[in-house]
């Protein structure tokens, strides 16, 4: 009888062992460099671009850049595997589409309850915000605002039974998104919504296929094409401060990032944004052209 449990036991370690190295074999590429990250739009191209330049500007560490990440969930999900060491998240959606907590409009107490959470569930440092939000924006034509003077989402309710709205797929399923909102305003539409990529929407928009769009207040064609976002008068949305998150792993690898993220505290203005959003998009500059400029001019 001994005999046979001791074998089942070393059969038992051997096979434990084995998936063990198979796992690790399986587990994500360990290169000697950061890897930074981004979701698949304009701003958050960008901003990895300028994380990555910072980085290799103040460490003399080489980067690797992987963005176009899709959504927020894949970044999220590239992150805690470590197939990226860092990106930039935005609080408010931290807050409620990865850590599933309430809505809270308290930007001091969001950005309080994303570090503690990204710490305690995933080895996280949320870093020092870098200066700007950029919140979910209801946006209608200029001409139309100023023909009805509409200037707050309470004030456009009364138009929106005869509105057509175009959104994103990501503002139709959030929590904080067009659900919400609808109710918090009573906002009733003349159709179901259009859900479309967003770079289509302010081509929607402005060739009257919508009336109003989602959009977010650091687009670039808020500007150039002299639209107009409804003020938020009953505050639905929550702050959505722009903010770094790195692997903890990563700042102990390289503890040098953290000078480099420091460094960006506070320096991006939400004119900033857009207009960078605007050289990109509207103007189809380079990105790394784009931000070095940027970062030239901030004396980065």
């Amino acid at each position: 009888m001994w005999g046979t449990r001791q074998a089942w036991r070393i059969f038992v370690t051997v096979v434990v062992t084995i998936f063990s190295l198979l796992m690790a074999s399986c587990g994500p590429p360990r290169p000697d460099h950061p890897v930074i990250g981004a979701k698949n739009f304009t701003e958050q191209v960008v901003l990895g671009e300028l994380l990555a330049q910072e980085i290799e500007a103040k460490t003399g560490l080489k980067v690797e850049r992987h963005f176009y990440l899709a959504g927020s969930y894949i970044c999220h999900q590239a992150l805690i595997a470590g197939r990226i060491d860092a990106y930039v998240e935005y609080t408010g959606t931290a807050l409620t589409a990865i850590l599933k907590q309430p809505v809270d409009r308290d930007p001091a107490r969001v950005l309080d309850t994303v570090r503690r959470l990204y710490a305690q569930k995933y080895d996280v440092t949320v870093a020092q915000p870098l200066g700007f939000e950029n919140s979910f924006a209801m946006i209608v034509r200029g001409d139309d605002a100023r023909r009805l003077g509409v200037k707050t989402l309470s004030e456009a309710a009364r138009y929106a039974p005869k509105w057509r709205l175009g959104v994103g797929y990501e503002f139709e399923e959030r929590p904080d998104g067009l659900q919400g909102l609808s109710q918090a305003y009573g906002l009733k539409f003349a159709a179901p919504p259009r859900v479309m990529d967003l770079g289509l929407l302010y081509r929607a928009l402005n060739q009257k296929q919508v009336d109003m769009i989602a959009g977010n207040t650091t687009d670039g064609p808020i500007a150039a094409f002299g639209l107009t976002v409804l003020e938020d008068d009953k505050h639905y949305f929550p702050p959505y401060q722009a903010v770094p998150l790195v692997r903890e792993d990563a700042l102990r690898r390289w503890p040098q990032i953290r000078t480099a993220l420091d460094a960006l505290a506070g320096k991006i203005s939400a004119d900033d944004m857009r207009g960078m959003n605007e050289a990109i998009d509207g103007e189809h500059r380079d990105v790394a052209i784009v931000v070095r400029e940027f970062r030239q001019k901030r004396r980065l």
